[in-house]
C-alpha cells in the first residue's frame, strides 16, 4: 500500500474552519496578478499591482479572467474573495495546497480546484494546486507561483482565435481547465519514455546498480500523477451533469470531450502502473537469470572435476603396492585419460546444449 503523503500543514490544525492560512512552502513568492477583460470586438489585458485594480471589471458586460500568481499573499486573496464574495471556505481551500480535484456549487459561483502537472528542470514531478472561481461573467485563478500551461489560451484571447471571446465565462473555464489536461499528455509521454528507457537498459544487461531504486522513484512518480487526475474525472462529470445557471447547454460538449481525454490518460496511466510491476519483475528475474548462469558455469567445472580429482586421488594413495605406479609410461598414460575425460565432458555438455 502507497504511504500517504498528503502535506497538512501544522498551522491549519486546530483552526476555525475558513481561517485563510498557506499550507506551502513558497513565502517569499512574489505576487502578480493579469487581467484579460473582452468580449467579441475587444481584448484588454493588464499587469496589475492590487488586486483592487481588479474591481472595476466586476460590473462590466463582458468577460474579464484574473490570474493571481502568489498564494502566500492571503491579505490579497481575501480582498478578493471579500469583493466578489466568496465564501470564507474557499478562501480557506485556495490557500491550502493540499486540496484533491473537487467542484463545489454556491448560489452564484462554481469553485472548482485541480492540479497542474509538470517536470521541473530537474526531471522531477511537481504538482500545483490551481483553484478556479467561475461567476456569471467572470473567471479567477489562482497559483502556488509563476509559470503555467496557459500561454495558449492568453494567445488565443489576445488574437481572437478559436471561440474563446465570443463564448461566455463557462467556456472560458473550460478552455483553462482543457489546457491543465492536455498537458497531462505530456507528462505521461515522458513518464512512458522513461518506462521504454528503463525496459531497454534491462533487457540490454545495461542497468545501473540503483536501478531498483530509480523503478521506485518512477513509481511514486506514476502515482503521483494518478493522485491528482483520477479525482478530476469526478469533477468534470459532475459539471457535464450540472443543471447550474451558469454552465450553458452548448459548452457541455466541450465539458465531455474534456472527460473523454481524462479517461484516455487514467487508462494510460494503468498501463504504465502495470507496466512498472513488470518492469520490477523483469529486473528481479533478470538478476535471477545471471545467477542461474554464474551457478551453471560452477556447476559445469565441479562436474569436469570431479573424476579428475577422483583419479589423481587414487593414485595420490600411500599404498606401498600400485601396480601402474611401476610401469615406466604410467604418467603419460594418466594425463591422457584425464585429457580425454576432461574433452569427452565438454563434448557431452555441449550435446545437451548445457554449455
Amino acid at each position: 500500500m502507497a504511504k500517504n503523503t498528503t502535506h497538512i500543514s501544522k498551522n491549519v490544525l486546530g483552526q476555525i474552519p475558513g481561517s485563510v492560512i498557506y499550507t506551502g512552502k513558497k513565502d517569499k513568492q512574489k505576487l502578480f496578478i493579469e487581467s484579460f477583460d473582452y468580449n467579441k470586438e475587444q481584448c484588454t489585458e493588464k499587469t496589475l499591482n492590487t488586486v483592487q485594480e481588479s474591481f472595476e471589471y466586476k460590473l462590466t458586460d463582458s468577460i474579464t479572467w484574473i490570474n493571481l500568481n502568489g498564494l502566500n499573499h492571503v491579505g490579497e486573496i481575501e480582498k478578493l474573495g471579500e469583493h466578489y464574495d466568496l465564501h470564507p471556505l474557499v478562501l480557506e481551500d485556495i490557500v491550502n495546497i493540499s486540496q484533491r480535484p473537487k467542484i463545489d456549487e454556491y448560489d452564484n459561483y462554481l469553485f472548482v480546484v485541480l492540479k497542474m502537472l509538470y517536470y521541473d528542470a530537474n526531471e522531477k514531478i511537481v504538482s500545483e494546486q490551481v483553484s478556479f472561481v467561475l461567476g456569471k461573467n467572470y473567471v479567477l485563478s489562482f497559483q502556488e507561483s509563476e509559470g503555467d500551461v496557459f500561454n495558449s489560451v492568453r494567445n488565443r484571447i489576445r488574437h481572437a482565435k478559436g471561440r474563446v471571446r465570443s463564448m461566455q465565462a463557462d467556456y472560458l473555464l473550460y478552455v483553462l481547465i482543457d489546457a491543465v489536461v492536455d498537458h497531462y499528455f505530456s507528462v505521461i509521454e515522458t513518464l512512458g519514455d522513461k518506462i521504454e528507457d528503463f525496459e531497454t537498459a534491462i533487457f540490454s544487461g545495461e542497468v545501473d546498480d540503483d536501478i531498483s531504486q530509480k523503478i521506485q522513484n518512477l513509481k511514486r512518480e506514476i502515482l503521483r500523477v494518478r493522485r491528482g487526475i483520477f479525482p478530476l474525472r469526478e469533477v468534470i462529470n459532475r459539471i457535464e451533469k450540472n443543471e447550474n445557471k451558469l454552465i450553458h447547454k452548448k459548452t457541455i460538449t466541450y465539458y465531455r470531450d474534456v472527460y473523454d481525454h481524462l479517461i484516455q490518460v487514467s487508462e494510460n496511466i494503468d498501463i504504465y502502473r502495470e507496466m512498472i510491476w513488470s518492469l520490477m519483475d523483469m529486473y528481479m528475474t533478470t538478476i535471477s537469470n545471471k545467477m542461474n548462469e554464474v551457478m551453471k558455469v560452477l556447476t559445469i567445472m565441479a562436474s569436469i572435476f570431479i573424476p579428475l580429482t577422483f583419479i589423481a586421488g587414487i593414485y595420490g594413495m600411500n599404498f606401498e603396492y600400485i601396480p601402474e605406479l611401476q610401469y615406466k609410461y604410467s604418467y603419460f598414460i594418466l594425463w591422457g585419460v584425464m585429457i580425454v575425460l576432461f574433452i569427452g565432458m565438454l563434448i557431452y555438455f555441449k550435446r545437451r546444449k548445457w554449455l
